[in-house]
């Protein structure tokens, strides 16, 4: 294994001896969200296939190139998942990308994100060398930290090489539910139910219609949806899958899209424009022409912060650069892993300096 690694160190060596930039590839599915200007590409494509996987165990290792496609199919083979739902954003979606990216799915608002269930990493630091942190053993919380340091970093931080993964059991059974409300009223029902012990693991607001999904024993959702109430729809997994990989007409809009994380007891957020809300209203997607300083001084006033998505300016790309004494705390990471810069240059939130 250490030799199929290598040419991929080698790599890194010579661009760091060089100080030569160095664009980390995955299969390329969320190249639109960064801004990595170096000409030189280290492709993880063929760095490819699963480590070591015990279905007891819970926990798989797959090296980063892996088609994320692939892990699922294997899990779903031992009625296992990836609890936090990834978005593939493309058919070309691979394991390093995943975690580099950082991003979850609607069952985010349920079992937690990427990082949660991010064991250990084994990664290429800026200056060529091989390193692992973290582990396979779910108890063994070792580097856990540094492990958790790469998730959402894309590849700023070090090349994702392969990474160990706690999955859970797949759920038995799902359905969806609906009702028409407007979206204050759906915010306040939702985060209702969130103190509540229901078998809600995704909602979504859109267009008027709250939309819940349910999963569990067969029995138990048909007792939950009974005492819920709402009208059960038939076209739900089309409908989650669409809001995960964002294919729904919502993402189509010409006009700029914003990702706005807020405290989900946050009310309407008053901005004009057309609005999904997910993740028990922790997640507010708006298509609108505000400026980019409203829009993020309205996610500021509100708690949270808002990202760019696409449209706009692409002079600001994703994410958005943090400042004060955490980008202090970027830059310090960045020169203890990438002292020379070299690689995916240019990202916010771990500018050279």
């Amino acid at each position: 294994m250490q030799g199929e690694l290598e040419p991929l160190c080698a790599q890194v060596r010579q661009a760091y001896e060089a100080r030569r930039p160095l664009r980390i590839r995955g299969g390329g599915s969320k190249s639109f969200l960064v801004c990595s200007a170096a000409p030189e590409v280290l492709d993880l494509r063929l760095y490819a296939g699963i480590v070591d996987y015990e279905p007891s165990e819970l926990v798989v290792t797959a090296r980063a190139g892996t088609p994320l496609v692939a892990l699922e199919r294997l899990l779903e083979e031992n009625g296992q998942m990836l609890a936090f739902e990834p978005p593939h954003l493309g058919l070309q979606a691979t394991v390093g990308g995943m975690v580099a990216a950082g991003l979850s799915g609607p069952r985010r608002m349920a079992q937690g994100a990427v990082r949660d269930f991010v064991l250990g990493v084994r990664m290429i630091d800026g200056q060529g060398r091989d390193l692992s942190f973290g582990g396979r053993v779910i108890k063994n919380v070792a580097g856990f930290d540094v492990s958790r340091l790469m998730v959402g970093a894309w590849g700023a931080l070090g090349v994702l090489t392969e990474v160990t993964l706690k999955v859970v059991p797949r759920a038995s059974a799902q359905l969806t539910l609906e009702w028409n409300l407007s979206e204050a009223q759906a915010l306040q029902r939702i985060n209702e139910w969130a103190g509540q012990p229901w078998p809600i693991t995704a909602s979504s607001y859109y267009q008027g219609r709250l939309r819940v999904r349910l999963e569990g024993p067969r029995k138990a959702l048909e007792s939950s949806a009974a005492r819920l109430g709402g009208k059960e729809i038939l076209e739900g997994k089309g409908w989650w899958m669409g809001l995960r990989e964002q294919q729904l007409d919502f993402f189509m809009t010409p006009k700029p899209l914003w990702r706005i994380a807020v405290r989900p007891t946050t009310g309407p957020l008053g901005l004009s424009g057309q609005t999904l809300v997910e993740w028990g209203g922790g997640l507010r997607w708006i298509a609108c022409d505000h400026g980019h300083a409203q829009v993020h001084a309205m996610a500021r006033e509100a708690g949270g912060h808002a990202q760019q998505w696409h449209g706009g300016d692409p002079a600001r790309p994703f994410p958005e650069p943090p400042s004060g004494a955490l980008l202090a705390l970027h830059r310090s990471l960045k020169k203890v892993f990438d002292p020379a810069g070299i690689l995916n240059p240019g990202l916010p939130g771990f500018l050279e300096g």
